[in-house]
């Protein structure tokens, strides 16, 4: 049997039912990024549209800034059709950047500035990029970087400096399309399971009906300061905090980079009602609250937070509760759809860790490994489609037809089940592990070790040996804890059955990690391969 679905899928179900999100009742999008802000600065001038360590900008300022930027731009040689990469953390200037590169028919590229030189060179190679761009009045990562690519300075009034590489000549553009649905409005480069980045494609219709969608669902509006900590060079940084807030006409507080301490100023003084983060940044929210002898934080204006970009686990969710005195919603999504997919509603609160039902506009449907639908209850292969799909991967058509068939629908490669209509997300495809000819899914075993007082964070993998497969286990202490792998393996051994507890359990200081907290597994594995591999 095939290690990528679990035993007991049924070889045919026979259901031809597929679910679909509500209807999205949004009546007409704005056609392109760039309407969307003229609207809303014509509407609200002097609103305040972005907010950066104490200084505010309004929606005309940014309007301005914006349109500043796209003719400097012009004059250094950025064409329509040309991709452009924009090393960054969160500020004004990327906000200003993304916007006006994309009004221009330029594609922009964020990438983190957090990432090494080794995987920035990798994107340029992937999108082919005209020229790479610093915002390096905000980010000391992104400032060395530009040094090192003798990048040179540029001022963008209002906004501050950046810095802008030469020209690439060989640089080849592509077709503008003049239908907003087929336009690609950012390039966004993600490296999924296998490390190799990818470029997908979104157009100004996929990130506006995301955008405008979760705004609803939040129930956004000029009087909201949403707390952009997420980055922006992902693309629920972009298209659900940026781009939803400014449709919405309200407030987008930045903050370069996440810090518990001034979180909790921030919502205690800031006046921030809406907040989304990872798993991760509750759980560091709640050792600092333990730390700093607090059982709650006080944030009088939040009216709504939210959890994204990797599982949620009922202890991390359980203990956020507590401690802002709301319920913590989830979702689901990823960067092929725009990214949400599924999102808990704040009209009715779920007990449990369910991504809720399915976004307004999304069809969904679950295959067994036979390629047919499974029943209602039963787990399979999700795949989806909306008007958040992407148009493909950049230059990969064999890898586009993989992912995208023919009539549209895209396979997630995860696997999920619903209760009702709420979604259920089990794991990856690719992660699962079959022991003993048993299934086993990382996420529980990691659920149970995270349970554990002494463990930050843990992942799991599967690593084949003599045809079968052993579990290894990742685990980082807790700061200032000293964790014994004994202790670690008889926690797990009373809380699981003999064929999912770990093989091998490796304590390492840190786990490495995507700019939205994700474990990269693939790394681990390499980790581990390079290990294993004999010296000499």
């Amino acid at each position: 049997m095939p290690a990528d679905f679990p035993e007991d899928f049924p070889v045919d179900s026979g259901v031809e039912k597929e679910r679909a999100g509500e209807e999205d009742g949004l009546g007409i999008l704005p056609s392109r990024l760039g309407e969307a802000l003229r609207l809303q600065a014509a509407a609200s001038p002097d609103h305040p549209a972005l907010r950066d360590q104490g200084r505010s900008w309004t929606y005309r300022a940014l309007f301005s800034a914006v349109d500043e930027a796209r003719n400097r731009l012009a004059a250094k040689g950025v064409r329509a059709g040309d991709r452009v990469m924009v090393v960054n953390e969160n500020c004004v200037a990327v906000v200003v950047l993304l916007l006006a590169l994309a009004e221009m028919d330029a594609w922009p590229v964020p990438v983190v500035a957090r990432l090494s030189g080794r995987e920035i060179a990798q994107v340029h190679t992937l999108s082919e990029a005209r020229c790479v761009i610093y915002t390096v009045d905000a980010s000391m990562q992104a400032r060395l970087h530009a040094e090192h690519a003798g990048a040179g300075l540029e001022e963008i009034p209002g906004v501050g400096r950046i810095a802008v590489s030469a020209m690439n000549g060989a640089a080849r553009i592509v077709p503008v399309d003049p239908d907003p649905a087929k336009q690609v409005a950012i390039l966004v480069c993600t490296s999924g399971s296998t490390g190799r980045p990818k470029g997908v494609m979104l157009t100004h219709r996929n990130l506006l009906y995301i955008a405008q969608t979760s705004a609803r669902l939040r129930q956004l509006g000029p009087a909201d300061r949403f707390y952009a900590v997420l980055p922006i060079s992902s693309i629920v940084g972009f298209s659900v905090v940026v781009l939803g807030t400014l449709l919405s006409g309200g407030t987008v507080c930045l903050s370069s980079r996440f810090n518990p301490a001034q979180l909790a100023r921030a919502l205690a003084e800031e006046e921030i009602t809406i907040l989304l983060g990872v798993p991760a940044m509750y759980m560091l929210m709640a050792q600092y609250a333990e730390t700093s002898g607090l059982t709650s934080l006080p944030c009088p204006r939040l009216r709504a937070m939210g959890s994204c970009g990797a599982p949620l686990d009922p202890l991390v969710k359980e203990a956020a509760e507590r401690l802002f005195g709301l319920t913590l919603h989830n979702g689901y999504g990823l960067s092929e759809c725009s990214p949400t997919v599924a999102q808990t509603r704040l009209e009715e609160p779920q007990q449990d860790c369910s991504v809720g039902p399915l976004f307004p506009g999304v069809e969904a449907r679950l295959l067994g490994k036979d390629g047919r639908k499974v029943r209602d209850g039963e787990m399979g292969e999700l795949h989806v489609r909306s008007p958040g799909v992407m148009l493909g991967y950049f230059r990969a058509p064999e890898e586009t037809a993989r992912a995208i068939d023919s009539e549209g629908w895209l396979n997630t490669r995860d696997l999920a089940r619903f209760e009702g209509d709420n979604l259920f997300i089990v794991g990856r495809t690719t992660e699962l592990i079959v022991r003993f000819g048993f299934n086993v899914y990382p996420a529980e075993i990691e659920m149970v070790l995270n349970t554990h007082p002494g463990v930050a964070r843990s992942a799991v993998i599967g690593q084949r040996i003599a045809g079968d497969e052993q579990i290894l286990a990742f685990v980082k202490p807790r700061p200032g804890i000293i964790l014994s792998i004994e202790d670690l393996a008889s926690f797990a051994a009373a809380r699981l059955a003999p064929y999912k507890r770990p093989n091998q359990i490796i304590l390492m200081d840190e786990l490495p990690e995507t700019a939205l907290g994700k474990i990269r597994k693939a790394e681990l594995a390499r980790l581990r391969q390079a290990d294993e591999e004999p010296v000499g």
